[in-house]
């Protein structure tokens, strides 16, 4: 097994376990292939992307990504520092201390947790706004 096959199945993993999924192949392929609008891909190919044989081609690399909540190039590549003279981004920089608060105890919680977390605030972007009239 190449380093490169085995360290992407080893982030890919990870990734599922992160989002919540069992890093199982069964689990992958229903979750990918939901979501993906080309040729429906096979077990066997979502068994070699976790079994560190093959790396999936940029588009299905993209679908993997959106699906697990992870940047295409950190699930492909990992986790890379700054480039030399790129500043590294503040984010947090604009929270007030009870939004710190909460996304510090978000962080905390299980992977599962976090998940439901996730979908609870998505439901609730997606609902209509009150608007107080």
């Amino acid at each position: 097994m190449n380093e490169e096959r085995k360290a992407f199945s080893t982030r890919l993993s990870q990734a599922m376990a992160d989002a919540g999924y069992e890093p199982r192949p069964s689990v992958l392929f229903k979750l990918f292939n939901s979501r993906y609008h080309g040729e429906s891909v096979s077990f066997q190919t979502v068994s070699r992307w976790l079994g560190g044989r093959s790396i999936p081609e940029q588009d299905k690399l993209r679908i993997l990504s959106g699906l697990l909540g992870i940047e295409p190039h950190i699930l492909r590549f990992g986790q890379t520092g700054p480039k030399v003279g790129e500043p590294r981004p503040a984010w947090h920089n604009g929270l007030r201390p009870h939004d710190r608060e909460a996304v510090e105890a978000y962080l905390a919680l299980s992977s599962p947790h976090r998940r439901l977390v996730r979908d609870l605030i998505a439901a609730l972007a997606s609902a209509p706004r009150d608007t107080g009239t």
